[in-house]
């Protein structure tokens, strides 16, 4: 793995080879690996380490950048030369500003040892243990459990240098039955829990029954809350609303959603990975997005800030790229509920474990359509009665917004449609299912 010795050796031979106006490096390492099981067995375990060296040029006003993984004398050479041929060959940028000089950042304690040195014998027992948990109730497991490293580097010409590590371990279990699927996933080791819950969605829903669609109180349990969201995040890119690609263009400082909702981008957040720098090195700062249900904040690249008169807030994606900025740790606020408390407060409704194949119809309402999946259920006076045939939806995140009846505590959740946030359940009414399917 890259230490901060190599990184510091491998910008300054990049520098020593270097004829551009400004230099810079992204450097990133890393080491992970996965045991992947299906029909109740491990039938894949990999393990993958590397760096790259990503090299960004400055010609003038113009700019652009070269990567590589060959780490070898010749081949830096000949990649810091690239970057500065390619950018020699790009049009001028007239708002393309000087790089940023040192920086200040907050330390974040994300790399832990024994979650690095987590190897296959040690993910072999824990798959063991949830195929004996799928066995004991006639069921069949599937899944994934990868754990790993990562190290980013990024260093410039004008003396700034930053550096972050950090590790993680994610498991995503599904268990099916004859008529049935139950599926859980996280990022962390507890794999017993993960096993447990899938196995008891899989015999909850068995033999399922077709509801008519239509529009349903619904409770989206925190992975199904993250894949929506996920459809909002570049809409707080202060470049996508000044270039009217986003769904709060004009809109900013207008209560789009209910005096409850609460979000806010926070890499600081205990349950959050991530760099504390963005692309270009600068400090993240916390930002508070929508407060009441007004959208307050946006977020913005050093670039974007330039050109709109605000401060920058450390969300810029490396240079050059055509999306500005985003939000990279969302944070949503909630309340005290659980959702077994939820399932009790609905007389009606319907419980969505999580979504599918999610897809975006109308990006300025924020309407989006996709399937439930892997554990839907109706609720009956307060109990869950029965499996459900996955539906359908189309639906407005701005309208569901507007229409959360209870929350409840945020956790850190992981989906297949997203990046994980820290994001509670929701009682949503009225949300719309406009099909069901067959399975």
């Amino acid at each position: 793995m890259l230490t901060r010795q190599r990184a510091h050796e491998l910008f300054h031979e990049i520098t020593k080879y270097s004829t551009a106006d400004e230099t810079e490096a992204l450097i990133t390492s890393t080491r992970y690996a996965l045991t992947r099981f299906a029909n109740n067995a491990i039938h894949q375990n990999v393990t993958e380490e590397g760096t790259t060296v990503s090299v960004r040029a400055v010609a003038g006003q113009s700019t652009a950048r070269a990567g590589s993984n060959k780490l070898d004398s010749a081949s830096i050479r000949a990649l810091t030369e690239a970057a500065l041929d390619l950018a020699r060959l790009q049009p001028r940028d007239p708002e393309l500003l000087p790089m940023p000089g040192p920086q200040m950042y907050r330390a974040v304690r994300r790399f832990y040892p024994a979650t690095a040195e987590l190897g296959a014998p040690e993910r072999a027992q824990a798959v063991a243990a949830m195929v004996r948990r799928a066995e004991a109730d006639g069921l069949t497991a599937a899944g994934v459990f990868s754990s790993g490293a990562s190290v980013t580097a990024l260093s410039n010409s004008r003396g700034l240098r930053a550096f972050h590590e950090e590790t993680v371990a994610e498991i995503s279990v599904t268990m099916m039955g004859a008529t049935s699927s139950g599926w859980a996933k996280k990022t962390g080791p507890n794999h017993e829990a993960l096993a447990d819950r899938a196995a008891r969605k899989a015999l909850a829903s068995s033999e399922p029954r077709e509801v008519p669609p239509g529009r349903y109180t619904v409770i989206l349990e925190p992975s199904a809350v993250l894949d929506l969201m996920g459809f909002l995040v570049l809409d707080f890119s202060g470049l996508a609303v000044a270039e009217q690609r986003s769904g709060f263009t004009g809109r900013v400082g207008e209560k789009l959603f209910g005096e409850h909702i609460e979000i806010r981008d926070d890499v600081f957040h205990p349950l959050h990975l991530g760099l504390p720098f963005d692309g270009e090195g600068m400090p993240r700062q916390r930002v508070s997005l929508v407060e009441h249900g007004v959208v307050k904040n946006l977020v913005y690249a050093r670039q974007t800030a330039r050109r709109l008169g605000v401060e920058p807030t450390g969300h810029g994606f490396p240079l050059p790229n055509e999306y500005g900025e985003a939000p990279l740790n969302i944070v949503m606020e909630g309340g005290r509920h659980s959702v077994d408390e939820m399932i009790r407060a609905t007389p009606r409704g319907l419980l969505v474990t999580r979504l599918w194949y999610i897809r975006e119809v109308d990006p300025y309402r924020k309407l989006v359509t996709g399937t439930t999946r892997d554990g839907t259920f109706m609720i009956e006076d307060g109990e869950v009665r029965h499996g459900v045939k996955n539906l359908r939806f189309n639906q407005s995140l701005i309208e569901m917004l507007s229409q959360v009846e209870l929350m409840g505590v945020p956790e850190r959740a992981a989906g297949e449609e997203s990046f994980e946030m820290v994001v509670p359940a929701l009682t949503v009414r009225d949300f719309n299912f406009s099909s069901v399917t067959k399975f």
